[in-house]
């Protein structure tokens, strides 16, 4: 028990080395949390890292005055934000046209991944549902969960973390968690630029037509996105 306070202590003095030791030693707990939010269109994995926000939120808020264990403090924080997230549409409000586009390309890529006992390709979605390769991506970034840190651009095929050059950053838990926390922090339109060319492998181009500008904005857009990145993530 001492050693978990002195643990708290130093990590919400800034210490990554105690956070990332509580986060190990919690792993447990943050996946039985996880768990019971599984089956609800989320990945696993990113229902852990969201938990894992809800953890870091809660080693930041907790006060030993509460009289409670940190463990009671952190499963509503935890839970909460797996939630929250679950819960919102997010700050732009989804059309009921594109939540029904989005639902046809649920329906279609069940039917596909039954068909060909694998992950259908865009190409093969828009095939099925008569959409096209912009709207498919379209209605998944307006209505889906944010997909792997780790998916590359269709450019050159850099990830968002090899864009930002962090070495061997996808190995490091609590980095990949600040990223994600990151990301919420930038405007609106610089979210869906990153989501596009990052989490739905766009080009410029596609994700110009997407967002309905030109491919010069894009690239402005990304470039801002991604310097507000490194100098958040250098903060922190």
């Amino acid at each position: 028990m001492t050693e978990m306070r002195d643990l708290l202590r130093t990590a919400r003095k800034g210490d990554k080395n105690a956070m990332e030791r509580l986060v190990t030693e919690n792993a447990g707990l943050i996946w039985s949390i996880a768990r019971r939010f599984f089956g609800r269109g989320v990945d696993a994995d990113d229902l852990y890292q969201l938990g894992c926000i809800g953890f870091l939120k809660a080693v930041h808020g907790y006060d030993e005055a509460f009289g409670t264990q940190f463990s009671t403090y952190a499963v509503p924080k935890i839970s909460g934000e797996i939630r929250r997230f679950l819960r919102d549409d997010g700050a732009v409000k989804v059309s009921r046209g594109v939540k029904e586009r989005a639902a046809s390309i649920r329906a279609a890529r069940g039917t596909l991944e039954q068909r060909l006992g694998r992950e259908p390709t865009v190409s093969e979605i828009s095939q099925e549902t008569g959409m096209s390769p912009e709207d498919i991506a379209a209605a998944e970034l307006a209505t889906g969960p944010a997909e792997s840190l780790q998916r590359e651009n269709g450019e050159d095929g850099l990830t968002l973390e090899q864009v930002l050059g962090g070495d061997g950053q996808e190995e490091q838990l609590v980095e990949r968690v600040a990223l994600r926390m990151a990301l919420e922090q930038l405007p609106q339109r610089e979210q869906r630029v990153i989501a596009l060319r990052f989490y739905h492998g766009m080009t410029q181009d596609a994700a110009a037509r997407v967002l309905g500008v030109s491919q010069v904005q894009v690239s402005r857009l990304e470039r801002r996105a991604v310097e507000t990145l490194r100098k958040l993530l250098e903060a922190n």
